[in-house]
């Protein structure tokens, strides 16, 4: 079916999926930019692809903000981030991304984290969580019980009888 004849939504939406990633991921870098880029750049601190998706989604080239809004997921497969919200957004310049919405992250495929607003500083590999008011935080952690240094684990006192 010829582009003319599809209804104006998918033609939105097909416009949209072609965009957005380009647009999440940065500017275009040409390409003696990018080995200039790659030699002064360590590999850890090269640049790694986030996904973010969602229903709706706007960029502000003047502020560079991108938000997304509708049953997002987001994806950060360098780090072991995934997380779903109401509404991501992505401020480039602050290299932060703010999630709000009935908040869920799982890192690493086992610590997760319930809020109504988690705000990921990229730079400093660090969340914050806040609550809906009156509510609270939930985190899960997982901890290996594995004694320290093969030392048994504490045990109360045996009472000796008389």
């Amino acid at each position: 079916m010829p582009h003319y004849q599809l209804p104006q939504f998918h033609i939105r939406r097909l416009a949209l999926a072609l965009i957005v990633p380009v647009v999440l991921l940065g500017a275009i870098t040409f390409p003696s930019q990018l080995q200039k880029a790659t030699a002064q750049t360590p590999k850890a601190q090269q640049n790694r692809p986030l996904y973010i998706r969602g229903k709706v989604q706007e960029y502000n080239s003047k502020t560079q903000v991108a938000t997304i809004r509708g049953e997002v997921e987001l994806s950060y497969p360098a780090r072991g981030i995934q997380a779903t919200a109401a509404q991501a957004q992505y401020f480039t310049r602050e290299r932060q991304i703010i999630l709000s919405g009935n908040v869920y992250v799982l890192q690493q495929g086992s610590n997760s984290i319930k809020a109504d607003s988690v705000t990921y500083l990229i730079d400093e590999a660090r969340f914050v969580a806040t609550p809906k008011q009156g509510s609270q935080v939930e985190s899960i952690y997982m901890v290996n019980d594995t004694p320290v240094n093969n030392q048994a684990p504490a045990t109360p006192p045996v009472k000796k009888s008389n």
